[in-house]
């Protein structure tokens, strides 16, 4: 016989722990940055963007963002960075970290906020 009991809480675990992997802020953490004054930027296209986005967010498509370092802002400032699965938020708080910003926090997809 199976324990569910077991099983279950084990999997929800090694979800999160697969979900918090490779420098993802957790949401709680992106949430309380964003409220202390975090500068909060959606990395996806326009069209993603205009679909719908986190409020307060400024839209800065990832493939424009060496190029549009000024509209960032200050390099002492705080980030987040999200887009739709991770992927273009990692990349994206690489560049920001590269450009001399220390302080970028990837929060990932969109979703988890």
């Amino acid at each position: 016989m199976t324990n569910w009991y077991v099983i279950v809480p084990a999997a929800l675990l090694l979800a999160y722990f697969l979900a918090s992997r490779g420098g993802k802020v957790p949401s709680e953490k992106a949430k309380e940055l964003v409220k202390n004054g975090a500068k909060l930027i959606d990395v996806r296209t326009r069209a993603e963007f205009q679909g719908g986005h986190l409020e307060g967010a400024i839209n800065i498509p990832v493939q424009e963002l060496e190029t549009r370092l000024k509209d960032v802002g200050p390099k002492e400032a705080t980030y987040v960075v999200y887009c739709a699965s991770g992927m273009r938020s990692g990349r994206a708080k690489g560049i920001l970290k590269a450009s001399g910003r220390a302080e970028v926090y990837d929060l990932g997809a969109m979703s988890r906020w």
